[in-house]
């Protein structure tokens, strides 16, 4: 792994919802994947979904590393390098 954000990540706990919190807000229930920052712990949905939350929470915050939270997958991505770990 060469990625010093993927290998730095964050531990922390990885949200436990079946929804994306910022898509209720806006009154939409369509979205695709969940994901959790390893930084701060946000939940947003994948880029598959329309809204894109996780995407937007990196571009608001900067925190760089995501995990999917998916039944059964651990996989973690970094937005800066777009490298899977």
């Amino acid at each position: 792994m060469s990625c010093e954000h993927l290998a730095g990540a964050g531990t922390a706990e990885p949200g436990t919802t079946t929804e994306c919190p910022d898509c209720v807000a806006v009154g939409n229930a369509d979205w695709v994947h969940l994901r959790s920052c390893l930084t701060c712990g946000h939940v947003g949905c994948c880029d598959s979904s329309p809204y894109q939350h996780a995407s937007k929470h990196f571009a608001a915050s900067g925190h760089p590393v995501m995990r999917s939270i998916q039944p059964g997958e651990a996989w973690r991505w970094c937005f800066v390098d777009e490298e899977i770990g």
